[in-house]
């Protein structure tokens, strides 16, 4: 067996543990989603993404036949997705849409943004009453408070994801964003994991170029992050799942991005950010994911994380050591590290692997620095930077290997940010 199908194997076997018959993978799985809804319910609401584009047109009339043929009925038109980072505009226009046709399930189908929505649509449905403003569900477990002070609860979603990246459809995060502010703001909730999901990995080959490289470095980043950061308690079990997502992204991600009707990168794609999602179910991003949300103007999410994370490597290195050492393995044996990695300890290491990362993005034509992002200027690592004294993130901060406080941000945080704007490693300051 080589060694693309044993880590799709080993992906597989770990995901299955993780939701069991609640989640559906791999290419052809949509053939299932009436049986899936049925468990559920038989009126539905669906909410897709992109209802007048020619790729669309195909998915979601197969996706139609496949319900009616179920006996499973629309309890109305489909409901227009959300846009892109999920604008908390689309929040409240998808839960009033939701109200009217008063459905027993929600089918939402596309890509992060638009489940993420969704979720907090089906949550504002269940509380608007209470709680007209969506800002109070921002943080960690505030809707499932409100849901057991009001007696409330959400109608059953059924998630069916159609690009590999953010793993929206297993998680229970939901990031929604005030364009108003030009802020992005999270729900972390287990309240808003999705009961059932789908991914037919098949359905990828459509993405565009740039969302696949997105997507592939959002997932790496859910795993880079969430290895950085877990407690030594909760280790050994993130540890298959986070290296063996990075692992067969980094491997497989220039072949899915040059050649996209390549079946066995494109799984393996769907399901190396899939582990992503798990992973961040087992410990939580930091550092690169709170900054992405201040970034949204100028990056797309993955994009983001992507350019951050290799300053943050620095940063976090004399810390984690061991762990950096394990995931530079992975780089180094994809190309994009050429030192002896077992020379290399501390601050050293960390830099070699922040290389590699940048390796990794130069190969596919990503910024590597802020200042070559169009829009960018210092007002960003402002907001960056106030963004991250916000209690209803902190809990970016408190996942982060070397944890910051308020009073350290600015100093430390800053000169990360600054290394990232100029890509001057040197700049990064670390903790004695």
């Amino acid at each position: 067996m080589n060694a693309l199908n044993s880590n799709k194997e080993l992906a597989a076997k770990i995901l299955k543990e993780f939701k069991g018959d609640n989640y559906l993978f791999g290419t052809g799985c949509i053939n299932e989603l009436g049986s899936l809804t049925l468990t559920l319910g038989k009126r539905v609401s669906v909410i897709a993404i992109d209802l007048d584009k020619e790729w669309s047109v195909p998915v979601y009339e197969k996706i139609l036949q496949i319900l009616n043929k179920a006996g499973i009925s629309l309890a109305g038109n489909m409901i227009k997705g959300a846009g892109p980072n999920a604008p908390m505009e689309d929040v409240y226009r998808i839960a009033g849409e939701i109200r009217l046709q008063d459905p027993e399930v929600v089918i939402t189908i596309g890509a992060g943004s638009s489940i993420d929505a969704s979720k907090a649509a089906v949550a504002y449905l269940s509380l608007h009453e209470d709680h007209p403003d969506l800002n109070d569900y921002f943080g960690m477990g505030i809707v499932s408070q409100m849901l057991q002070i009001s007696g409330q609860t959400m109608l059953p979603v059924i998630a069916v994801q159609l690009t590999s990246g953010s793993a929206a459809h297993l998680t229970k995060y939901s990031n929604i964003t005030d364009f108003g502010i030009g802020q992005k703001m999270l729900i972390i909730d287990e309240a808003v994991i999705p009961p059932k999901a789908l991914f037919d990995y098949s359905f990828t080959s459509t993405q565009p170029k740039d969302l696949t490289m997105d997507g592939g470095l959002d997932g790496i980043a859910h795993c880079l992050e969430v290895y950085m950061g877990i407690p030594e308690e909760h280790l050994d079990k993130a540890k298959p799942v986070c290296l063996t997502g990075i692992e067969i992204i980094v491997q497989n991600l220039i072949q899915a991005v040059e050649n996209p009707d390549d079946q066995d990168a494109r799984e393996a794609i769907g399901l190396g950010t899939d582990l992503g999602g798990y992973a961040i179910m087992i410990g939580g991003t930091n550092g690169a994911h709170l900054n992405s949300f201040s970034l949204t103007d100028i990056l797309t999410h993955g994009r983001a994380c992507a350019l951050m994370n290799p300053y943050y490597v620095v940063f976090f290195s004399p810390a984690i050591e061991e762990r950096l050492r394990d995931v530079g393995k992975i780089f180094q044996e994809a190309g994009y590290i050429t030192e002896d990695l077992d020379s290399l300890s501390g601050r050293s290491l960390g830099k070699a692997v922040a290389n590699g990362m940048l390796n990794l993005s130069k190969a596919i034509g990503f910024p590597s620095t802020l200042q070559e992002v169009k829009g960018f200027n210092d007002a960003h690592i402002s907001k960056c930077l106030e963004a991250a004294k916000n209690p209803k993130l902190d809990s970016k901060l408190k996942n982060m290997p070397v944890p910051l406080s308020a009073d350290t941000i600015d100093e430390y945080m800053g000169a990360v940010l600054q290394a990232a704007k100029t890509g001057d490693l040197e700049l990064v300051k670390n903790l004695a």
